[in-house]
């Protein structure tokens, strides 16, 4: 196992953290697009992130092609389309750990 099983590990751990964040903001929203990019987008690439570490770690042969499947999951979970939840005045933290306004009125909201 080389070292490329890290950066490939660390790539699977980012997409996974940008699901679960996504997940978060649209739990607290309510908004559409954040539930595509949480349900349509995290699933599928975190799941490929995931096949790309595997290849990685376990297929010393192939071990550019698995690193290629996980900057393919964080750049196609980068082009999923959200709305803008937050305003000018918050921070880097709150922008990182997705601390997004809750909307208690969430059943008016148009869903997919």
């Amino acid at each position: 196992m080389s070292y490329l099983a890290y950066v490939a590990g660390f790539g699977v751990a980012v997409t996974a953290f940008l699901w679960l964040r996504d997940l978060r903001i649209f739990s607290r929203t309510g908004l559409a697009g954040y539930r595509k990019a949480a349900y349509l987008g995290g699933v599928p690439f975190t799941a490929l992130a995931l096949l790309g570490f595997f290849v990685t770690a376990y297929a010393e042969a192939w071990e550019y092609l698995g690193l290629g499947l996980v900057l393919l999951a964080l750049y196609l979970q980068g082009r999923v389309e959200r709305e803008n939840v937050w305003l000018h005045g918050e921070g880097a933290r709150k922008r990182f750990f997705g601390s997004a306004e809750r909307i208690n009125d969430k059943g008016s909201r148009k869903r997919l």
